[in-house]
């Protein structure tokens, strides 16, 4: 039999177990939140069945095909061309009369739909049932398949469907509606056979042009005032939930509601006034694991690299190497990536317990609580969700501002979202806080998380201040269940991250520690014993005068600090070659750094002036070259890395001037 290559297309509301699902059938490991937005754009997979070859496109959560926001376009172009063969509408099936909404829209495509019933397990966990007869038939007999994503079952079924499903092709639309609508439509699908000829989708278009959308009425506009009077868009909605509830009362029995154990946590955790202490004190709890647990562990990596750093030396020096070659190896490549390495433990404590929080459905809550104050400047709660995001990379929050639905809004996300205190940034905290705040290190480095949100909503507030927006921005963000964080999930989660970091040691910390070694030990007479003759000091020092007032004015320091807009965990490794310390993060390399430092003068409110610049200065490359793709402007990205540079400039100035003066 000849094999054949399906498309389907994976279509569902947020929070419904898309991704989930498309990583139990592909063995892909995308990223799953409880929030929308997490994809933002379509991702492939594959899987096969029977000896036909799926493709699988996981398409960004929506709540209809509307197109107002990033999301809403991504997913309904895709469903629109000619590319997918078939749709499988994944839907939540504790919360079916919301989800179907989306599928009723989904038919009138006239393309195949199969619907998924996801999250069973929780169905049957509330002693709900399911007429699963009596569904198909109230949707025109598309087929419908009960699984569990996060059990895998009924996966082989659902492929299954695909295969012969495919073969059927669509089926007839469900949903009539009242008799003037129903008369307006054949007058608009007749005008559009007229006038475009045998188009597919017409009475999906004709419902459109009711809606009032404007993409459609561009693409195939009409002029027919008599019918398109108004919009009907309002009615349409109401009369597809008219139907839904017939739906949802005739198969759906026992309907369960939302757990009491949710509504009960919820009082606390979204409370008007305790919400935000509540979210700051989890946060603390965070990064106290994440120093606690964190640095046991990490005191056995530190054995590890003095262990390999010695052997290497000594093999390198029994088979005759070159001294230099000896420097640059030691020096340069295993004290620098080295260094960054032995705060992996630390890294993969935080993510952890991130991915905890979001597997759990709690980060939703964040977005909720901070819907007031983003509110007083200028965005919505939603704005925050790539805030949070940017707790551990910039990069992909970022791009999760594509949720948001307005341009301005996207741009002000942008533009403060690089003050949340990266993962990329936990190794300066953790080294500086850890030298010069002793028992106190740990609220140092979190008061630099806490300073970077309050200096994003700071500086939102200013914009929103200077451009005069009187936009109100409502929040529409569903709250999930809680429920137990899982495995596989998180799994997922902590290993994409620390491939990420090890990722970036092996190759950005890797390339930036060898480029340093050469500065540093090469000048304009070639090779140098002294490092202050090199060429890296002589750029320190032309920096030197204008990092001054903020405390910083040691070459080195401005040496790190240029290194750190390669990767922010650099500024570490920098320190580590500058200073000739082969395992900065041990006790002894944190004692010989301290002991450099206090001799040049660099003291506690230096130290944290530092942190603070390495907090608000121009972000890493890979977050620059993300700005200029998500804006698509280099002015506009260039401006922002000005303003972000002359603001750390400004904060660090003031840090170190109060600071002198208080201690």
């Amino acid at each position: 039999m000849k094999t054949r290559t399906i498309t389907v297309g994976f279509v569902g509301n947020p929070n419904c177990g898309k991704t989930t699902l498309f990583n139990a059938i592909t063995g892909s490991s995308l990223k799953v939140a409880n929030w929308p937005g997490v994809t933002v754009e379509r991702v492939e997979g594959e899987a096969s069945y029977r000896g036909d070859r799926i493709r699988i496109i996981d398409l960004p959560g929506i709540y209809s095909l509307t197109s107002y926001s990033i999301e809403e376009r991504v997913t309904r172009k895709c469903v629109m061309s000619e590319e997918v063969d078939v749709l499988i509408n994944v839907v939540d099936a504790s919360s079916l009369e919301r989800n179907l909404y989306l599928t009723m829209q989904l038919l009138e495509l006239k393309k195949p739909v199969i619907l998924a019933l996801n999250m069973m397990d929780i169905v049957e966990e509330r002693g709900m049932e399911l007429d699963l007869h009596r569904l198909p038939e109230m949707l025109g007999g598309i087929p419908v398949v009960p699984v569990s994503a996060r059990r895998r079952t009924g996966l082989d079924v659902l492929l299954h469907a695909v295969s012969h499903h495919y073969e059927e092709g669509p089926v007839k639309s469900v949903m009539r509606y009242s008799k003037g609508l129903e008369a307006k439509i054949g007058k608009l699908e007749a005008e559009l056979l007229a006038r475009y000829g045998e188009i597919p989708n017409r009475r999906w278009l004709a419902v459109k042009h009711l809606e009032m959308d404007e993409q459609v009425r561009e693409q195939y506009p009409l002029s027919m005032p008599a019918v398109l009077d108004k919009s009907y868009e309002k009615q349409l909605i109401n009369e597809k939930y008219d139907y839904i509830e017939e739906v949802v009362e005739e198969c759906l029995f026992n309907k369960g509601e939302k757990e009491a154990s949710t509504d009960k946590i919820d009082v606390w955790l979204t409370h008007r006034v305790w919400g935000v202490p509540i979210f700051l004190l989890i946060m603390a709890v965070v990064f106290f694991l994440t120093f606690t647990v964190g640095d046991f562990l990490k005191g056995y990596f530190e054995e590890g690299l003095a262990w390999f750093s010695d052997g290497v030396t000594a093999f390198l020096a029994e088979i005759g190497t070159a001294e230099w070659l000896i420097s640059l190896i030691v020096d340069g490549i295993i004290a620098g990536v080295g260094g960054i390495l032995t705060f992996l433990p630390n890294i993969f404590i935080l993510f952890l317990a991130l991915a905890f929080l979001e597997d759990s459905g709690y980060m939703a809550r964040v977005a909720y609580v901070m819907d007031e104050t983003m509110g007083r400047v200028g965005l919505s709660g939603k704005a925050f969700l790539p805030m949070v995001l940017g707790f551990g990379c910039t990069v992909p929050a970022v791009m999760a501002t594509r949720a948001l639905e307005s341009e301005r809004d996207r741009k002000k996300t942008i533009l403060i979202t690089p003050f949340m205190s990266c993962s990329a940034r936990l190794p300066i905290y953790v080294l500086f806080s850890g030298i010069f705040f002793g028992k106190y290190a740990m609220a140092a480095a979190y008061s630099l998380y806490v300073l970077g949100v309050f200096t994003a909503i700071v500086v939102a507030l200013a914009v929103h201040k200077i451009t005069g927006d009187k936009e109100e921005n409502a929040l529409l963000i569903e709250l999930p269940e809680y429920k137990t964080p899982n495995a596989r999930t998180v799994a997922i989660y902590v290993w994409e991250k620390v491939k990420d970091y090890l990722t970036k040691a092996g190759t950005v910390i890797f390339l930036a520690s060898i480029i340093l070694w050469f500065l540093l030990n090469y000048g304009v007479t070639g090779p140098v014993e002294d490092v202050s003759l090199s060429f890296g000091a002589s750029v320190g020092r032309f920096l030197t005068p204008l990092l001054l007032p903020a405390g910083l004015g040691l070459w080195q320091v401005a040496v790190a600090l240029i290194s750190g807009i390669s990767a922010k965990e650099v500024v570490v490794s920098s320190f580590s070659v500058l200073f000739g310390i082969s395992n900065i993060n041990s006790a002894a390399g944190m004692a010989e750094l301290s002991g450099a430092l206090g001799n040049l003068g660099f003291g506690p409110v230096n130290a944290y002036a530092l942190m603070v610049f390495c907090l608000l200065y121009t972000p890493c490359a890979a977050t620059i070259a993300t700005i200029r793709k998500e804006t698509g402007s280099w002015i506009w990205t260039l401006k922002m890395m000005v303003f972000q540079l002359l603001f750390a400039w400004g904060m660090s100035v003031l840090v170190y001037q109060v600071g002198s003066l208080i201690f």
